[in-house]
């Protein structure tokens, strides 16, 4: 269960509409984190390092990132997140 991180176009940001999707904040700090179901995120601020079993992955702001159902992980937030966020 691999995340994914890519680089979105203007074009693709527009498409998914980003802009109406809820927004998430969280301060520098370390946490375990469980997903129930897929979450897709665009990182507005902030850098986070997540890890898993199979892979630690560094997310930057203006990564969109894909984290498949059923994942476990833990977050280490270095710079305070603010990002769109939304479960499927």
């Amino acid at each position: 269960m691999p995340i994914t991180i890519e680089k979105l176009s203007p074009k693709k940001r527009e498409a998914l509409r980003l802009d109406e999707w809820p927004i998430w904040q969280c301060e520098p700090s370390a946490f375990p984190w469980h997903y129930d179901q897929e979450e897709s995120c665009y990182i507005l601020e902030g850098e986070i390092t997540v890890t898993t079993a199979e892979q630690a992955v560094h997310i930057v702001a203006g990564d969109y990132v894909t984290f498949p159902k059923g994942l476990d992980c833990q977050w280490q937030v270095h710079a305070a997140v603010r990002k769109h966020y939304l479960f499927r």
